[in-house]
């Protein structure tokens, strides 16, 4: 039967640890290893030096050669060779004749007896080393010649057991045992903070759940249709969608850049380094209208912000066409109430046998309408502007202000290139007009003026709308084009004028906003017309 596997660490956090805890015992047990080979060689090295000098340092001794004259050379060498022994800190020291006989023993026993290992070397003149086993056990010896004359007198030998030396390594061992063991304490403590610090941040997922959450990650990012940023805490841009890209118009190099660099508009640049989140907000840029939504990101610090953007430019465009819908079909209903009312007039004249007061009151309200029309229609051949005018006058009557088609005007039909779209002169005109109305309206003698022209090169369109309200104050000449800017009280305003400068800029034309003669705002915005028919106009 197999044991069961141990389990392997879910996280990536703790198969780092592993692996790290693994690899640190690893280092610290090879060093442990190395540490003690070098150290058993230097003890072995300095075993040998050890006696190499007790040796030589003996048979120069002139006592010993002294005592080896004498009949019985045993009686004084033996007490001073167990004395050097001592002292010199080696195992044994034997002296012994020139045949290897020894004088000197440890152990009373052996002395007489042959000694044990090579003593050739000596006996021709020169110290030697070796490891050999005598009686005492594996030893480290060295034996050397003692002169006397010049004549080999005798022989020295010193040595140190193996055994005694892998005692002064156990020593070294020990010690080196717990400087490993602290390393590796040290180590793998190091260790768990730094994998703990690892398991927050990957919020102890594994490497496949990251590689998966990565792979969703990408997914996502491409799949969604909105734009999606994130920034960094210090407004880098960190992070952009193919959606974010395009509706932002950003480079391939924008990932790294700062928000403040990527040449937006300054209203949306402030909204994307705000700390506190935004909701819904409409923004501009050179060609889209966009709503706007942030979420910081924070864990205990502002680590970023989450921005997505949605393109609402076809939507307000058409929210605007709607609008004037709904103002032309509140003006209708007005007309229709009106028009109940002179219907009125004219049944209650005719059953009072007043016909032809009834005649003359019906004719004249249909020589007025129908002046109405054939003075806009005379003046904008083009069927867009002029419906949207004869809407706008009927809307403005609706709210107490005149607006008159400035004789100046001269716009005939096919004028306008392809480029230049009906919804486009909608946005602009329309605004222009509706700004000028709610301007003017409430005052005496209210008025709004519409000039519309091609010039006189026919390279362009002149649309021009100036009203008999306050005005706009040079100071805030810049101003008014921008999202949010308004005299109105309360929110919701600031939007049409910023459209308007969105689509004049789209379409290349400029904008201009000057005093009237009247005393209001005049408003001129001049389009481009590429491959327009010319036209006669007025200046």
């Amino acid at each position: 039967m197999r044991p069961p596997a141990l389990p392997l660490p879910r996280s990536l956090a703790g198969q780092l640890f592993a692996m790290q805890a693994v690899l640190i015992a690893v280092v610290v047990a090879g060093y442990a290893l190395f540490t003690y080979v070098g150290d058993r060689r230097q003890a072995e090295d300095a075993a040998v030096r050890q006696v190499r000098a007790v040796a030589r340092t003996v048979a120069d001794a002139p006592s010993v050669r002294a005592a080896i004259r004498t009949p019985d050379p045993t009686a004084d060498l033996e007490p001073y060779a167990l004395k050097v022994t001592r002292d010199a800190g080696v195992d044994f020291v034997t002296i012994m004749n020139p045949d290897g006989i020894r004088w000197t023993h440890p152990h009373t026993g052996e002395i007489g007896k042959p000694f044990l290992g090579r003593i050739g070397p000596a006996r021709e003149g020169r110290t030697f080393t070796e490891t050999y086993t005598g009686t005492l056990g594996p030893s480290v010896r060295a034996v050397t010649p003692v002169r006397d004359g010049g004549r080999i007198v005798g022989l020295v030998s010193a040595g140190i057991t193996v055994e005694a030396i892998s005692a002064r390594v156990q020593d070294q061992v020990t010690a080196l045992l717990a400087v490993a063991g602290a390393a590796l304490l040290l180590g793998a403590v190091g260790t768990y903070v730094v994998n703990a610090r690892l398991r927050r941040h990957t919020h102890g997922m594994n490497a496949a759940e990251l590689s998966r959450m990565h792979d969703y990650h990408q997914a996502a990012l491409h799949a969604v249709r909105e734009g999606l940023l994130m920034l960094d805490g210090q407004g880098r841009v960190a992070l952009a969608n193919d959606g974010g890209r395009e509706l932002l118009g950003l480079a391939e190099d924008a990932v790294g850049r700062p928000v403040t660099e990527l040449g937006l508009p300054e209203p949306l640049t402030e909204a994307l380094l705000s700390a506190s989140p935004r909701v819904d907000e409409v923004h501009l840029t050179a060609s889209r209208v966009l709503v706007l939504n942030t979420s910081p990101v924070s864990g205990g610090e502002r680590r970023g912000t989450v921005v997505t953007l949605r393109d609402v430019t076809e939507l307000q465009s058409l929210m605007g066409e709607l609008d004037s819908e709904r103002g032309f079909s509140q003006a209708l209903r007005a007309q229709a109430h009106e028009a109940a009312n002179r219907l009125h007039t004219v049944v209650s004249l005719i059953e009072l046998d007043r016909a032809g007061e009834a005649v003359e009151f019906a004719t004249a309200e249909l020589e007025l309408a129908q002046a109405l029309t054939d003075r806009v229609v005379a003046a904008v051949g083009e069927p867009v502007l002029a419906a949207l005018l004869l809407g706008k006058t009927a809307q403005a009557n609706e709210r107490g202000v005149e607006l008159v088609v400035s004789p100046d005007s001269r716009l005939d039909d096919g004028v306008l290139p392809p480029g230049l779209t009906a919804r486009d002169l909608v946005t602009v005109l329309g605004n222009l007009i509706d700004n000028a109305v709610d301007a003017a309206r409430g005052g005496a003698g209210a008025r709004v003026t519409v000039t519309a022209y091609a010039s006189a090169d026919a390279h362009s369109l002149v649309l021009r709308v100036s009203d008999t309200g306050p005005g706009v104050d040079p100071a805030h000449a810049g101003l008014v084009f921008q999202r949010g800017w308004s005299t109105k009280p309360g929110g919701g305003h600031g939007l049409g004028l910023a459209l308007v400068r969105q689509a004049v800029t789209r379409l290349g034309g400029t904008l201009t906003v000057t005093r009237a003669a009247e005393g209001g705002a005049l408003f001129e915005a001049r389009l481009p017309l590429r491959g327009a028919v010319p036209a006669g106009g007025g200046a």
